[in-house]
């Protein structure tokens, strides 16, 4: 599989430094520091319980740090109002883990849905318009009147994406987006994103422990190991090395 290349921007669309967050006496993230630049598809690899989801969190403001920095768009998340941070959440798409649908509602009522409360606007026929191409863009137009009950996972995800990008976000936080899905449509969803970065110019961070979903989408690695990331470049880059803790990973993914 060719590996993606390096994103050539110098600007920080998210700037992380010493970030330091923990649950009682355990300590998830010991002094985190992370940029993502803009145009850039960032992979974060990890065990589970490494605090990948944890991080996340913060750059949306679900959870506050205990220490350090988190710049989003040249906002520091935990300085600002709750209002300048909503407000901000409107250029932050976060994708989750189980696409996050409204299962009462049709595949155009949950994509109308963020258009509707967000961006009120826009007329009946606009948000039409908006649905149906954002719908087009992830190859699922004739989903529109289904429900998501009638969809299998791989669509439903799609969907999931569909519905974050209609707000037309500059950064998109994608939460284990191969998750549970089989290898023709974990290739899709590899391919998706790639093709949201080119169409849309998001910058991106994508968390992980899918190797070959890393591999496909990361124009740059960051493993998070022991609460801080210790190898950061290109896929190659980070697996080219004698730390122990690193290559069980990859025989993981690759050799089972």
């Amino acid at each position: 599989m060719k590996e993606k290349a390096k994103t050539i921007s110098t600007e920080k669309v998210i700037e992380i430094k010493g970030l330091v967050k923990a649950f009682g006496n355990y300590e998830v993230l010991k002094g985190v520091d992370l940029d993502l630049y803009k145009g850039e598809n960032l992979v974060v690899l990890g065990k589970s319980g490494t605090g990948k989801s944890v991080l996340i969190k913060i750059i949306v403001g679900l959870l506050t740090p205990d220490q350090g920095e988190v710049k989003v768009l040249n906002q520091i998340i935990d300085k600002i109002s709750y209002k300048e941070l909503l407000l901000l959440r409107l250029k932050v798409g976060f994708s989750f883990q189980n696409s996050a649908l409204y299962d009462s509602m049709t595949i155009r009522e949950n994509l109308e849905f963020p258009l509707v409360r967000n961006q009120k606007h826009l007329s009946k026929e606009e948000v039409s318009i908006a649905v149906e191409e954002m719908l087009d863009a992830v190859g699922l137009s004739q989903t529109i009147n289904q429900m998501p009950s009638e969809l299998s996972g791989g669509q439903r995800k799609r969907i999931g994406i569909a519905r974050t990008l209609i707000l037309r976000p500059e950064i998109m936080l994608y939460d284990e987006p191969t998750a549970g899905l089989d290898p023709i449509t974990c290739f899709e969803i590899n391919n998706l994103i790639n093709e949201v970065q080119e169409r849309f110019h998001t910058s991106s961070i994508i968390i992980t422990h899918d190797l070959t979903c890393a591999k496909a989408v990361g124009n740059r690695v960051a493993m998070l190991l022991g609460g801080k990331f210790e190898h950061k470049g290109t896929f190659e880059e980070v697996f080219n090395t004698t730390d122990d803790r690193v290559q069980p990973f990859y025989d993981y993914n690759f050799i089972q």
